[in-house]
């Protein structure tokens, strides 16, 4: 199997361990340099992947419209069909509004 690239270098990665004050065993070291290496790398494998330059910006399937924002969706109200059995699962009603307990709260100055 071909070695991975060591995108992050030893030296490198400790500084980083160090700045961000990881109290780290030597082995957790090693296999944490392994890992960011391994998702550098993955990130490489990806990025080398042709893609035609037509191709729309999607996330999770949602497609992005020229400006780089996915469009917003319709506002549409739709009635709940079982608002009964859901308010009858609450503890206490008024009016057909579920009642929930005062939460004290205090004046900043």
């Amino acid at each position: 199997m071909k070695k991975k690239e060591e995108l992050i270098p030893r030296d490198v990665f400790e500084h980083m361990v160090d700045l961000a004050a990881f109290a780290l065993e030597e082995d957790e070291k090693i296999y944490l340099h392994q890992q960011l290496n391994n998702q550098l790398n993955a990130i490489r494998e990806l990025e080398a992947i042709p893609l035609p330059d037509d191709l729309a910006v999607t996330t999770h399937g949602v497609d992005y419209g020229k400006d780089g924002k996915p469009a917003l969706r319709k506002d549409d109200w739709a009635a709940c069909e079982n608002t009964k059995e859901i308010l009858s699962q609450a503890p206490d009603l008024e009016d057909g509004y579920i009642v929930v307990p005062d939460i004290p709260t205090t004046e900043l100055e």
